[in-house]
């Protein structure tokens, strides 16, 4: 991932959360980067890069945003589950 420029490091990133309807969290954990990274990838620079990848990306975080709330809890309740046993 190091060797990819800005440019070509902001579309790989944004077809992987395509493609894998990704969280940023996920997707900084399977390249090996930080998810203030990824996130200033496809929020910020891939607007101006590509607008239509963008634009797909921007669906997708926005979908990931509004279950966030609802992974949490799930997270939460698993963890009082586990930790009840």
């Amino acid at each position: 991932m190091n060797n990819l420029c800005g440019r070509e490091r902001c579309e790989v990133l944004a077809e992987y959360v395509i493609e894998n309807r990704a969280t940023v969290r996920n997707t900084a954990v399977y390249f090996g980067i930080s998810k203030s990274t990824v996130h200033k990838d496809v929020s910020v620079k891939l607007k101006y890069i590509n607008p239509i990848l963008y634009t797909n990306v921007k669906e997708i975080l926005d979908i990931n945003k509004s279950e966030r709330h609802l992974r949490g809890g799930e997270a939460t309740r698993l963890r009082y589950l586990k930790n009840k046993k």
